[in-house]
């Protein structure tokens, strides 16, 4: 979005009741800056505020080995990743603890209350402003622009207003919170139920009856005795990294690049709405992807969702894929389609989590040792017949996820709409 168009979103100062203030963010707040290097870790999440690092990823938000610049937070602090805020990924601490100096932290005004602070600096109409104070660094880093971050307009109803706010967005939040975890454990289940079809079948096979041999790996116990033992490199013709190229141009040499964020694990395809288009000059063939491209998340990841999910790209426009991604090209003689599968089940099973190293914080994965894992192919007529079984098996899971996934993103809109509507005084509280 330009910033024009972020420009024609801040009609909504002229609907702020008569009653409340909007004052630039400089008089309502003051930057802090204390050190300290011990103390509860914290951190800014997009989706979910400051945090403890604990309870989130820290195979991206990992201290750093020097502590010693790292800054201590209080209740009611109001902290900012420099380079996400326009994101959305800022917060109102509700505890102590130390954040990297990474972080703007500014504290709040006695004309704030903290939790309607939370809300308001998260909402849409004050996130608007963020874009709009930050200078472009690439495509996904923007960093916070001073001069222009102080003119930030907040809304500051009557404080005891802005309690009842807070106390009426705590209590239909937690609601829909509660609502959205619910639907994202019925995802697990499902995801689950079909991943261990998968397993089963992919290890097994389809006929029952078929004569057993060991496999000689624990895990993985007999697979059917006519299946083929060889390294996983073997299935791929070629394997290149990723590329970043520069900013799109509008011209001949733009591409779309693929990044993690476009990994949809629940058909196991790289999607996206608005995929990011990057500019390579004269880009090598062995960059383009195909439908015979894997692409395996090599560098990223967290504690959560450790890195090593792999997706394809089926898209007819021309696309490559960033350098967190390793580009694996099917051989021909091949089912890339069973590759995928395959590349699941070992995932699902935590094969790839043998081979994870941590350096800096983030989690990467050894593509050599992955990559001299021996896993067992079938024939090409029994690698084809086991596809079609399971996307028939499985279809009416992929598309429960699917309809979830939809509910998912329709209740956070709500949410974000509702406090929208609350925090500019829309909704009489």
């Amino acid at each position: 979005m330009t910033k024009e168009e972020y420009k024609e979103k801040l009609v909504w100062l002229k609907t702020v009741p008569r009653t409340w203030a909007v004052k630039p963010l400089s008089v309502v707040t003051k930057e802090k800056s204390t050190k300290g290097h011990s103390g509860e870790l914290l951190s800014v999440y997009l989706d979910r505020g400051v945090i403890r690092a604990s309870d989130g990823s820290l195979g991206t938000h990992a201290p750093s080995e020097e502590m010693g610049n790292y800054q201590v937070i209080e209740p009611g602090d109001f902290i900012l990743n420099n380079q996400q805020a326009w994101r959305g990924s800022v917060g109102v601490s509700f505890e102590h603890g130390i954040i990297s100096p990474a972080y703007l932290v500014l504290k709040l005004s006695e004309e704030l209350d903290w939790r309607y602070s939370n809300y308001l600096f998260r909402a849409r109409p004050i996130v608007d402003q963020f874009m709009l104070a930050s200078q472009g660094v690439g495509s996904i880093q923007r960093q916070i622009h001073a001069p222009s971050f102080k003119n930030v307009l907040t809304i500051v109803p009557p404080l005891e207003t802005q309690k009842s706010i807070a106390a009426f967005l705590d209590e239909r939040t937690k609601a829909i919170d509660e609502l959205v975890a619910k639907k994202e454990k019925l995802i697990e289940l499902l995801r689950e139920k079909r991943q261990s079809l998968i397993t089963q079948v992919v290890t097994k096979g389809l006929d029952p009856k078929a004569k057993m041999k060991s496999s000689g790996i624990d895990w993985l116990g007999n697979v059917p005795s006519g299946w083929e033992k060889l390294p996983l490199k073997f299935l791929f013709s070629y394997q290149s990294g990723g590329v970043w190229g520069d900013e799109a141009r509008g011209d001949a040499n733009d591409v779309i690049c693929v990044r993690v964020a476009d990994f949809d694990f629940i058909e196991f395809v790289a999607h996206s709405d608005d995929f990011t288009f990057r500019n390579v000059p004269d880009i090598k063939q062995e960059l383009i992807l195909d439908k015979d491209s894997i692409l395996l998340e090599k560098s990223g990841g967290g504690d959560q969702q450790p890195v090593g999910r792999a997706v394809r790209y089926l898209g007819i426009d021309k696309a490559t894929c960033s350098n967190f991604i390793q580009k694996l090209q099917v051989n021909k003689k091949y089912n890339s389609e069973f590759v995928i599968l395959l590349l699941s089940m070992l995932y699902f099973n935590a094969v790839t989590m043998k081979v994870i190293k941590k350096t800096t914080g983030i989690q990467n994965l050894d593509l050599s040792a992955f990559l001299r894992t021996d896993i067992f192919m079938p024939s090409d007529a029994e690698q084809k017949k086991i596809v079609e079984f399971i996307n028939t098996k499985s279809q009416k899971m992929t598309d429960a996820m699917k309809e979830i996934t939809r509910q998912i993103e329709q209740l956070k809109e709500y949410r974000s709409s509702l406090i929208y509507s609350a925090v500019t005084g829309k909704i009489k509280i």
